[in-house]
């Protein structure tokens, strides 16, 4: 931002403006002090370089690679990322069944964004849907034999991308950390969604 200065002879004198982002902002001082921060920003816990850093670096994991990973699964297959996830946790399961609360929770997804999936993998045949009887809104998805052989041929792939965009990066000793990292973030972000602060209390009940 630049200023002119007094006098009528158009100097003007540039000036930095301060960053936002996660750390502190600085404050510049005028005449004999800088007035203390009030509001939010006084109770904010602003985080340390270090911590900054490693923040930066973590985002690079979570918007980048699932980009990676989606735009690799679309080359060389018929789905999306998150597809393949909703159909490779169905195959592990007895039956490759789960209901669809269930199918949230372990695919890190809404249901109003599941539902739309499991729509759109249903109308394909690779899925199939069914109203659980009894009292509530509760719906079974049940993986078919076509769904099954569509994630058995998109899994190596798969596979291949995983270790070639993270695990092939990481030294043994490092996958532990990573694996306490990932359960720390997930149970953080859980105990959010069960906040009753937070307006809101899980995925739902179908």
């Amino acid at each position: 931002m630049a200023d002119t200065t007094a006098g009528g002879k158009g100097r003007r004198r540039e000036r930095e403006e301060p960053a936002v982002g996660e750390t502190a902002p600085a404050v510049e001082a005028e005449g004999a002090g800088a007035a203390e921060p009030t509001g939010p920003a006084a109770a904010t816990r602003w985080l340390s370089s270090e911590e900054r850093e490693a923040w930066l670096a973590n985002s690079a994991i979570m918007i980048s690679l699932p980009a990676a990973l989606d735009a690799r699964m679309q080359r060389e297959t018929r789905l999306t990322f998150f597809e393949y996830m909703v159909l490779s946790v169905l195959s592990e399961e007895p039956a490759r069944t789960l209901q669809m609360s269930d199918l949230a929770a372990r695919t890190s997804a809404s249901l109003s964004r599941l539902s739309h999936v499991v729509g759109r993998l249903e109308k394909r045949g690779l899925l199939a849907r069914a109203r659980i009887p009894g009292p509530g809104r509760r719906t079974n998805t049940t993986l078919t034999e076509a769904g099954f052989e569509e994630v058995v041929a998109a899994a190596p792939g798969h596979v291949a991308a995983v270790r070639e965009y993270l695990m092939d990066e990481l030294e043994p000793h490092e996958l532990s950390t990573l694996r306490r990292i990932g359960a720390a973030v997930d149970a953080a972000i859980k105990r959010g969604k069960l906040d009753p602060a937070s307006g809101t209390s899980g995925p739902g009940s179908s």
